[in-house]
């Protein structure tokens, strides 16, 4: 999946930068001026989450369960600083509040990026989701009204029980934005499990961010008497 064209009109857009990083003093720096300027910045990793508990739930309360981890993910994002960091004009900035733009799908088989603002609570965000839900339905623009970096990239292939992602991408665009897909829900050993798939830049998380990042998700995910 890409979303490239969309950081391409981000950068028209204002953040809701909160803290510029003093790269002087950042515990990060020479990890930033290393891999800042590389061809490919962005790492990867693949792993499972278990959503046998999120998905029943789901199921038994008759709510969508894309609606569900897509939130659970959001919160984890917020968490950790390392997923709030983004870069602009050179400099680290760490952001307050991270949403998602994630693709939708189009009753002909296409999809639309969307722009969900993140709420701690889920009824407010299940309001925020079926509102971008219902706009693109009636959209022939590829790209949401509001654009910015304040977002992770998010995409479901629940048809793929995928092992390894990449994404499609425009090297001249200088991108920081995480980028998260999950594919399809399968059963291994009576539970179910979520391939997830997790590309952040070099420069700003490494491996064990990656790891914090989906040990909260697998909270928030059975943390489902708190929705």
């Amino acid at each position: 999946m890409s979303h490239n064209k969309q950081i391409r009109r981000t950068h028209q857009s204002s953040c809701h930068f909160v803290k510029k990083i003093d790269l002087n003093t950042w515990k990060r720096k020479v990890h930033f001026q290393f891999f800042k300027n590389f061809d490919e910045p962005f790492h990867s990793l693949t792993a499972e989450v278990e959503v046998t508990k999120a998905f029943g739930f789901c199921k038994t309360a008759k709510i969508n369960f894309f609606d569900f981890y897509l939130h659970a993910c959001l919160k984890a994002v917020n968490d950790l600083e390392a997923f709030r960091y983004r870069i602009s004009k050179g400099e680290v900035f760490l952001l307050d509040t991270i949403h998602v733009s994630a693709t939708l799908p189009k009753p002909d088989g296409t999809f639309r990026f969307s722009y969900v603002d993140f709420d701690a609570d889920f009824s407010v965000f299940r309001k925020n989701i079926a509102a971008e839900k219902k706009r693109i339905l009636t959209q022939d623009d590829l790209f949401p009204p509001k654009n910015d970096d304040a977002v992770i990239h998010f995409s479901a292939l629940p048809w793929v029980q995928f092992t390894a992602l990449s994404h499609a991408r425009d090297y001249s665009i200088k991108d920081s934005v995480p980028k998260i897909s999950v594919g399809k829900v399968h059963e291994t050993n009576n539970l179910l499990k979520m391939p997830v798939s997790v590309t952040v830049h070099h420069g700003l998380a490494d491996g064990k961010d990656v790891g914090d990042f989906l040990e909260k998700f697998q909270f928030y995910l059975d943390e489902v008497g708190e929705r």
